[in-house]
């Protein structure tokens, strides 16, 4: 499947480049016709990956993101003097779509609307708002100048699109627009991208590090260095034009220490949406996150176990790797060093490891007399199992919000 990063120019009434806005397109087909979080994130990572000069330092780029995209600090990853954040429909009918749009409104990030429509919910937002596009081949000749009135009286800026003949050029020159975009003003640059499959037993271990309050740098430079493409993806992003560096990066040391924990969690999450990996679902993720975080306060409890708190975690944590990577779980228990006892309980719930590990299980689906044999067998008091299973939600909560809350700087 050939998949390309699209760039196009949006133009002034004197013909010099104002912005590019930059798409995606999988088999001429345009993301934004079927929007999902994976193909927005392919667009920014491989925009990056391209290592491109096209768009100078003076040039704005527009970008249309997801809700979650927004929501999880992907437009955080541009200078706010370099990004518009253009949005559309699934933006504003989100129920925290307007917080979301005036917070970054607030950090000096430019916003762009998709298709302007005269209904509450685009009013509510309007004052958020900088650009406003109109769809010149979409719309009729009363609706674009209405637009542009409402437009003006506002004090926006307005961008005429699908400008793809000379009637329509004509046309939109002999309004109030402030920039025109279509294939008449400029065609589009499409660069075709390569696929970078990360080896995602590893890629799942960089999640779980860089997730760790205590995040040690040594370690995730240890886990990126066992994958090619991965230290490849990282080392290409860092030395993008984009971060306009007078020395090039060469180690994923030096690259790390630029992008910093909070950037580098960022970049992991977006990483982790690219189509040619499996990771679609936050909730199996943090499924494995709770399993973990319980797991291992339980076995504080239990007798006679033979593993640490530390392969409790490791038990609940791998205990979503097939979901998670694609493939059957013996297969990947077989591939990487864990405890005997820890891959027997996974597989089939053996010893005490497997009934820790069945107890957690029953918990989950509230099969309460499964999980009063195994805590009496375990010798775990029922009477704490609920609290630590509570304290447990608190504390993946509070780690998922510091990793992923849009509150977050």
């Amino acid at each position: 499947m050939n998949k390309y990063v699209v760039l196009q120019p949006i133009k002034d009434k004197k013909n010099n480049i104002f912005a590019y806005e930059m798409m995606y397109e999988v088999e001429k087909m345009d993301i934004y016709n079927y929007a999902e979080d994976f193909q927005a994130a392919d667009a920014i990572s491989d925009f990056f990956m391209q290592n491109n000069h096209i768009i100078s330092d003076d040039t704005l780029t527009f970008i249309t993101f997801t809700p979650n995209l927004l929501f999880k600090n992907v437009p955080r990853i541009f200078e706010s003097g370099d990004l518009v954040i253009q949005i559309d429909e699934s933006v504003i009918i989100h129920p925290l779509y307007n917080n979301l749009i005036s917070k970054y409104r607030k950090e000096g990030y430019k916003i762009a609307l998709n298709n302007f429509r005269f209904t509450p919910q685009y009013f509510a937002i309007i004052d958020s708002i900088d650009y406003i596009k109109i769809d010149f081949k979409r719309e009729n000749q009363a609706s674009i100048e209405n637009l542009i009135c409402m437009a003006k009286g506002l004090s926006k800026k307005c961008i005429a699109t699908g400008v793809e003949t000379k009637n329509e050029y004509e046309y939109a020159m002999a309004t109030e627009v402030n920039y025109l975009q279509g294939a008449y003003i400029a065609q589009k640059t499409k660069m075709q991208t390569t696929t970078s499959e990360f080896k995602q037993d590893n890629f799942f271990k960089l999640i779980v590090e860089v997730t760790k309050d205590d995040a040690d740098f040594d370690k995730v430079e240890e886990i990126m260095s066992l994958d090619a493409r991965l230290t490849y993806s990282i080392l290409k992003i860092v030395n993008s034009p984009y971060f306009a560096l007078r020395h090039r990066v060469t180690t994923i040391h030096q690259a790390l220490m630029l992008l910093g924990l909070v950037q580098l969690k960022r970049w992991v999450y977006l990483l982790s949406f690219k189509e040619d990996n499996d990771f679609q679902s936050d909730e199996i993720l943090k499924t494995s996150f709770m399993r973990a975080s319980f797991c291992s306060e339980l076995i504080k409890f239990a007798k006679d176990m033979p593993i640490n708190k530390n392969e409790a975690y490791l038990m609940g944590m791998f205990s979503t790797l097939d979901l998670l990577i694609g493939a059957p779980l013996s297969k990947l228990l077989g591939a990487i060093y864990v405890a005997d006892e820890i891959k027997d309980a996974l597989l089939n719930f053996e010893g005490s490891c497997g009934a820790l590990y069945k107890l957690v299980l029953s918990y989950e689906k509230a099969d309460w007399n499964t999980m009063k044999n195994c805590a009496e067998e375990l010798e775990v008091p029922t009477s704490i199992i609920a609290q630590i299973y509570y304290d447990c939600i608190k504390e993946v909560n509070t780690t998922w919000d510091s990793m992923f809350s849009y509150t977050d700087d």
